[in-house]
């Protein structure tokens, strides 16, 4: 069934309604060494808006803030028709310890400085960024549940947390009638499946709305890279900016490119591209509200678009599962496989809904 980014969906357990596609805003600005400048960066907001999208991610630190002021200028008409996730977390000021991090003070000092940036008065869903292992989860809890009650932010979530912290977090804000976690967000592709292993089961038992970025794994999946990438010489000579990232990050392999190969198959039998058919399969999994696609050219979100009218068959879908499945590990394999379900059930039939 073809989708429409006004084919709105819910953000977990929530009422909150959002485009099936968000739109990343990282790549508005080019001071990280790529991106869209201005006037590029405002005909995809245009372009994304007019299509009926209303979720765009960003975050305080995101392109030295470019990326939210860019926001704060597109948005001034039609701001409270707009969902804005933004993050906190990474480092604002490089020497100054207490400017990143999940702790309470920059908690506060990071919405305050995305608020400026935004040119608004409150944020849809704020992130937590990058988890750091020294702040306590009751810390974090209660100085988000403070800004929900301030108004100043709306709905909470997280991104790059341990699934048992988040887990944890949930069942604190149950107990303790703080707001809840509505929300997640991971890296989750056809080559980055370990989400599959306890993140996204723990997100659908939770209630949180998974939204995976990368859901091209950098490009890979586009069919831009070839297996000669995989060579020291051409890894040492790459021109710059996100192809660099992409190979020093590793993501340039025989595996992905196996995987690549299907994906360009599909594309080639459905007639579509092959970052069309990566993203469907991503928008087709029932734990998935809203991959983030970050386009820099009005070709790339075009591109991205289509994905929406792409419709994958149950084979496809297998034969996409086969070629980037990945071994979910202890205790998992035991539970799921053969040999576990006859230990717990024996040769009992058992239908599960869930």
């Amino acid at each position: 069934m073809s989708l429409t980014l006004d084919s709105y969906r819910l953000l977990g357990r929530s009422g909150l309604r959002v485009s099936p596609l968000a739109l990343g805003a990282a790549t508005f600005g080019t001071e990280w060494g790529w991106g869209a400048e201005r006037d590029e960066a405002r005909k995809l907001f245009d372009l994304y808006v007019e299509r009926g999208g209303n979720f765009i991610d960003t975050a305080v630190t995101y392109t030295n803030g470019s990326s939210e002021r860019l926001l704060g200028e597109f948005t001034r008409d039609n701001r409270e028709s707009l969902v804005l996730a933004t993050k906190y977390t990474t480092l604002r000021r490089p020497g100054d310890p207490n400017s990143g991090g999940p702790h309470r003070k920059n908690l506060i000092a990071s919405v305050e400085a995305s608020l400026r940036q935004l040119h608004t008065d409150y944020i849809d869903l704020l992130y937590l960024h990058m988890w750091d292992f020294t702040t306590p989860v009751e810390e974090i809890l209660r100085g988000m549940d403070d800004l929900v009650r301030q108004g100043k932010v709306l709905y909470l979530a997280m991104s790059n947390v341990p699934a048992w912290q988040v887990s944890r977090m949930q069942a604190i804000t149950d107990l303790r009638g703080w707001s809840p976690l509505v929300a997640l967000q991971i890296e989750y592709s056809l080559i980055e499946r370990a989400g599959d292993r306890d993140l996204i089961p723990m997100a659908r038992e939770m209630g949180l709305g998974v939204t995976p970025y990368s859901p091209l794994g950098g490009g890979v999946l586009t069919g831009k890279y070839s297996r000669d990438d995989l060579t020291t010489t051409n890894a040492a000579s790459a021109d710059g900016t996100r192809k660099n990232v992409t190979i020093a990050g590793g993501a340039l392999t025989e595996r992905n490119f196996a995987i690549v190969d299907v994906v360009k198959e599909l594309a080639t039998e459905l007639g579509r591209t092959p970052a069309q058919v990566a993203l469907a399969w991503t928008l087709q999994n029932p734990a998935v509200t809203a991959p983030i696609i970050g386009a820099r050219t009005l070709a790339q979100l075009e591109d991205n678009l289509g994905a929406l009218e792409v419709d994958l068959t149950a084979s496809q879908l297998a034969r996409l599962d086969a070629a980037s499945a990945i071994g979910l590990g202890v205790p998992h394999d035991l539970l799921g496989g053969d040999f576990g379900r006859t230990l717990t059930r024996g040769d009992l039939k058992v239908e599960t809904r869930r």
